[in-house]
C-alpha cells in the first residue's frame, strides 16, 4: 500500500543564492551537510544531505537582474499540486511558478500567500513506505526543525493555509510588545509559529535547521562570514535558537541544545 503524508507537511528546503560556491562551503560547515551536484542537464542544482544520509535541501544560483534577494524557500506537501495551485490563486494568493514535473521526484509549484510570503508545493512521487530520513525531522541534526511565518496579517494567513493544509492551531503565546506568537501543527506535533512582521520588511517564511550545539554553530556562522541577529535565546521546551543571515544575506535559523 502506498503511504501518504498529510497535506501541508514540510518536505523540502531550497536556497536560491547569488554565490553558489560560497553558499555550498558555508552550509557544509555550519549544518554539517554533504553537498553534491544533482547532475541536472543545463542547470546546476546542489543537493544537501545530513549526517544520517537524509536529503534535506537544494541549492541553486539566481539569475542576474532585479529579482528577489537570496532566500530560503520552504516546500509543503500537496496531494494534488494543480488543484492546490489553482486554489491559491482563487483565494487571493499568487502562483509564481506553474505546476511542473521533476522526473524521479514529483510535481512542484511555487506560490505566495495573500500577504506575499512565498512557499513551495510538492506532490512527491508515490512511495511504498515513508522516507527513513525525511527533510523535516525534529529529532535529527541537520534537518528542518521549525518553520516561522512573519506576516502582515498572521490570523488571515493561518486561515489561508488551514484551508488547504491539515494544520491546526496550537498555543497562542503573548510576547508583549511583539504581539502574539501563534503555534500551529499537524496531528499532535507543533511544526511552527506565526507572528506579525516585527522587523521584517515583508511577509516571509523562515526555516529553522537542527544543530547539535547552538553556541558552536553560531561560531561557525560568524567565522564563515554570516551574521547573528537574534540569540542564542532559550525557548519553551529547553531548546535554544538563533536567527542568522548567511554571507549572501539569506535568512535562516538554527535550533538545538545550547
Amino acid at each position: 500500500m502506498t503511504q501518504t503524508t498529510p497535506n501541508g507537511t514540510p518536505c523540502w528546503y531550497e536556497l536560491t543564492t547569488s554565490d553558489l560556491t560560497s553558499a555550498r562551503e558555508f552550509y557544509a560547515n555550519v549544518a554539517g551537510w554533504a553537498i553534491a551536484d544533482a547532475g541536472m542537464e543545463g542547470f546546476t542544482y546542489l543537493l544537501a544531505a545530513a549526517a544520517d544520509g537524509g536529503q534535506v535541501a537544494g541549492m541553486s544560483e539566481m539569475a542576474g537582474g532585479d529579482g528577489p534577494p537570496p532566500s530560503w524557500l520552504v516546500y509543503f506537501t500537496a496531494d494534488d499540486i494543480d488543484a492546490a495551485a489553482a486554489s491559491v490563486a482563487a483565494d487571493g494568493g499568487s502562483v509564481l511558478h506553474e505546476p511542473t514535473d521533476i522526473p524521479g521526484t514529483g510535481r512542484f509549484a511555487i506560490c505566495a500567500d495573500p500577504q506575499g510570503a512565498a512557499f513551495g508545493l510538492l506532490t512527491p512521487e508515490p512511495m511504498d513506505a515513508p522516507l527513513e530520513h525525511p527533510a523535516f525531522d525534529q529529532a535529527a541534526t541537520g534537518h528542518g526543525n521549525w518553520h516561522e511565518l512573519m506576516s502582515s496579517d498572521p490570523a488571515a494567513a493561518f486561515d489561508f493555509y488551514a484551508a488547504r493544509f491539515a494544520w491546526r492551531l496550537g498555543e497562542a503565546m503573548d510576547m508583549g510588545d511583539m504581539g502574539t506568537y501563534q503555534l500551529f501543527g499537524i496531528g499532535e506535533s507543533d511544526i511552527g509559529g506565526m507572528m506579525g512582521l516585527g522587523d521584517a520588511p515583508v511577509s516571509n517564511w523562515l526555516p529553522y535547521f537542527g544543530v547539535d550545539g547552538v553556541d558552536a554553530a553560531i561560531a561557525r556562522i560568524t567565522d564563515g562570514g554570516g551574521s547573528i541577529h537574534h540569540g542564542p535565546m532559550e525557548v519553551p521546551g529547553g531548546a535554544f535558537v538563533a536567527v542568522a543571515q548567511d554571507p549572501q544575506q539569506a535568512w535562516f535559523a538554527i535550533t538545538g541544545p545550547r
